[in-house]
């Protein structure tokens, strides 16, 4: 199902990981579960270059036949309650054609890798209610809604736009 698919790390100092990072993200952003709208051309011009900046970044890319179908985005954060790092995945996009492959699952694989090798304690991540597909397969590799006592309920992700 998933030979020839191949995680490599994102490296933003590549012209080919820059525009596939662009591509793909702005595929996702125009998909539904994205917001349905393309993202600014001001956006797509700097966003390869801030990520680059960041020393708290870490992406992962899937390719397949010489074309990347996938990527993960993640930014590391602090767990107070750990004292240790945390990953947290903010994006995961498989190409449409590309679905069902087991794409999303390798890729989140290496992320987990990476997380440990960076002493992280663990991952985190967003995922819509509606978005029961994608439930279904972050279960399958262990995730969980998140909460620290069940009578309070599980943790939601909340936004305020400044």
């Amino acid at each position: 199902m998933n030979e020839n698919i191949l995680i490599v790390a994102v490296d933003l100092s590549l012209s080919d990981h820059r525009d596939a990072l662009v591509t793909l993200l702005n595929s996702y952003a125009l998909d539904p579960m994205g917001g349905g709208e393309a993202l600014t051309e001001k956006v797509r011009a700097a966003l390869p270059g801030a990520l680059e900046k960041r020393l708290d970044y870490v992406g992962v890319m899937a390719t397949k036949d010489n074309k990347y179908i996938g990527l993960v985005n993640c930014f590391e954060g602090f767990s107070t309650f750990d004292c240790r790092p945390l990953l947290n995945i903010h994006d995961v996009i498989v190409a449409s054609e590309s679905r069902g492959q087991g794409v999303s699952r390798l890729m989140l694989e290496a992320v987990a890798d990476i997380a440990r090798q960076r002493g992280c304690g663990k991952l985190t991540l967003e995922v819509l209610e509606g978005n029961k597909l994608a439930q279904s397969a972050y279960r399958a590799l262990g995730f969980a809604p998140y909460g620290l006592d069940p009578n309070m309920g599980n943790a939601m992700f909340w936004d305020k736009s400044l």
